[in-house]
């Protein structure tokens, strides 16, 4: 199996994103989690691998300010709801009609998910949502004081500090911290009552140790078609798990 190969496109703005894609067949779009990327949470794991030797093509998209994507300082470049924005521009470039495509996301790219087919952005034949609960959809102005204490105060969160885990993080993926901190402005709480919208089959993919975002359970039990999975692993290490690249492809396969 050939390695990934990255393109580029503008997104809606001109923001120049990258894709990476491998495989051939029906295709699936992977959106990953904050400060992520497609190589952390895809690649390096071997799910994309393993979605193309299924026969599906994973096309991987770097969010901006993520991974090989553009991360501008000018605050124009960061309206609401930007990342709904840029999958949506994605699958356009593309040109991927409704019900062609998978869509597959994890934490921050699960909740994008959500956002973008209950608000009737995208269409995707089958939603995989991974890594999110019920928790996860709301309260996000908490989740984004958080981190953006972390960019505030980076250099001089220490160990023992319930921040440290998040700069880090950070330190470790070189997110550009500036560009970081108008992206949290952008995300909006989402309206449970839309999650009614999201009728096409779904699966919510939950680490077992994961209460990051809530129950996945509880969120499964909210959407119209959907069923619970439980995989090993906590938040942070359940996508490096061989076994939520086997319940993405045993979904999307059905």
């Amino acid at each position: 199996m050939s390695a990934p190969e990255v393109s580029r496109f503008a997104s809606f703005d001109g923001t120049e994103l990258a894709v990476h894609r491998q495989g051939s067949g029906r295709p699936v779009v992977l959106l990953h989690g904050l400060f992520s990327s497609a190589q952390m949470n895809w690649i390096k794991w071997g799910h994309g691998k393993r979605l193309a030797e299924a026969g599906f093509e994973a096309i991987m998209l770097d969010f901006r300010v993520h991974g090989e994507s553009a991360a501008p300082h000018d605050p124009a470049a960061y309206p609401k709801g930007v990342l709904v924005r840029d999958v949506a521009a994605l699958v356009e470039h593309l040109g991927l009609s409704q019900g062609e495509y998978d869509l597959v996301g994890f934490s921050l790219g699960a909740r994008t998910a959500i956002h973008a087919v209950a608000h009737a952005v995208l269409a995707p034949r089958r939603l995989a949502i991974c890594g999110m609960g019920v928790a996860g959809l709301g309260e996000w102005a908490r989740r984004a004081a958080h981190f953006k204490r972390v960019i505030d105060e980076f250099d001089t969160i220490k160990p023992g500090d319930p921040a440290y885990t998040a700069r880090t993080f950070l330190k470790s993926q070189g997110v550009d911290r500036v560009a970081a901190r108008l992206l949290l402005d952008t995300m909006d709480d989402f309206d449970l009552a839309r999650l009614a919208a999201i009728v096409m089959p779904a699966a919510v993919i939950c680490g077992d140790e994961d209460r990051d975002n809530g129950s996945g359970e509880e969120l499964a039990a909210l959407l119209p078609d959907a069923h619970y999975v439980e995989v090993p692993g906590g938040h942070l290490n359940s996508v490096t798990k061989p076994e939520l690249g086997e319940a993405l492809v045993a979904f999307l396969e059905a």
